[in-house]
Formats: structure tokens, sequence, C-alpha cells
């Protein structure tokens, strides 16, 4: 049986998160998702939903056989504990291929790194691009989300 890890914040998911996986799936026989902590997502703003909301999400999606939180102090240590044949990395992932599999191979690990290429095309394939047109739609309508918020009680 061939075991495929994947990594990611996974924050809001959209079809971009589908797809990485769907692709990450097909590489073997066994998809499991090391969620990233809050305290270690350092490239970009700290994630919105919580952690371990993110890992039941993920666990729910169809490609997935399991889910898990990474480790708040060394992001090797649950895949030394899976043991993965392969980690995907998806296309926008700020890992370089050959470098992560020397680290496992210094670890004793026979692991092979592959990055999805596939991409999915839509205009908020992105949990930066939801949240910023979330924003863009709340300042737009700001009076109005006041008012409704205070008709029920919530401001």
């Amino acid at each position: 049986m061939v075991r495929v890890v994947a990594t990611g914040t996974f924050d809001i998911i959209h079809p971009g998160h589908i797809r990485f996986l769907e692709e990450a799936k097909k590489l073997g026989d066994e998809l499991i998702v090391i969620v990233a902590r809050e305290k270690n997502v350092r490239h970009k703003p700290k994630p919105i939903i919580p952690e371990e909301q993110r890992v039941r999400v993920v666990s729910a999606l169809k490609p997935v056989d399991k889910a898990i939180l990474g480790d708040e102090h060394d992001i090797f240590k649950p895949i030394m504990e899976l043991k993965p044949d392969i980690i995907a990395l998806g296309y926008d992932q700020h890992f370089d291929e050959k470098k992560l599999e020397e680290e496992l191979r210094k670890r004793g690990l026979n692991t092979r790194v592959v990055r999805i290429k596939a991409k999915e095309e839509c205009e908020y394939c992105s949990s930066t691009k939801i949240i910023k047109r979330i924003v863009d739609v709340v300042k737009s309508r700001l009076q109005e989300y006041e008012e409704f918020f205070r008709s029920r009680g919530m401001l």
C-alpha cells in the first residue's frame, strides 16, 4: 500500500484545495493530510478558522483517508511517525523538493517528494482571495451590515 502525505493550512476550503487533494490521492492508496498548526503558519497571516475545525473539515473531504494536526515544535515529527512513501506538495507551497528529500533521507526515510502541478482555475481558488473578497464586500456594505447586526442585538 502506497501512503501519501499532503500538508497545508486549509484555512477556508476552496476548489484549489479539493483539486490538490484529489491529485495527491491519485499518487497512492492512502492519503493522510497534515494540517498546519496556527503557531507554525508564518508565510501568510494566521488562519481565521481554528485548527481543530480545519482538521475536522479536511478529514471529511472525499479524497482524504485521515487528517491530523501537525506538531507544534517539529514539522518533521508526524512525517517520521507516518513514514509516507510520497509527500505531495501543492504548486504554490514554499518547499524545495530536493532539499526536502535530502532532509528526509538524513532522517532515515526514503520518501519521494512530488510537486502537484495541477491548478484549479477559478476566481476564488485561494483562501487569501476569499478573505480579501469578504473584506471588500464588508467595507462596501458596512452601514447595511451594522444596521442588520444592531437590529438583531449582535452589536
